[in-house]
């Protein structure tokens, strides 16, 4: 467990005056095993994913559902879920696309 990850899940919002904005409300912070994207064997057998640049594993949180469209923040930057699979039912492993800003 190499990194602190955030994980992030976004919501919409109305106001009391009917306009809609996106919000986030971090859903858990845990540690995590962080893997970048590179020519192992293992990435090469993630071909279908080939938008995901990278592998979190971590272990699995009761009571908390982990899902595609959620976002992952650590120390690197954000990253969008692309899949999530279970592991033995005790850990979680992800992959996942790193987001740019688009701030400046």
């Amino acid at each position: 467990m190499n990194t602190f990850i955030e994980i992030i899940d976004a919501t919409q919002t109305k106001d009391n005056e009917g306009f809609t904005f996106r919000g986030e409300s971090v859903v858990a912070k845990v540690r995590a095993y962080k893997e970048e994207r590179h020519g192992s064997r293992k990435w090469v057998n993630m071909a279908a994913y080939s938008k995901a640049n990278a592998l979190f594993q971590f272990r699995r949180i009761p009571g908390i559902q982990v899902e595609i469209g959620q976002l992952i923040s650590c120390n690197t930057g954000r990253y969008k879920i692309i899949s999530v699979e279970n592991i033995s039912g005790l850990y979680v492993e992800v992959a996942a696309e790193k987001t740019e800003s688009t701030k400046d």
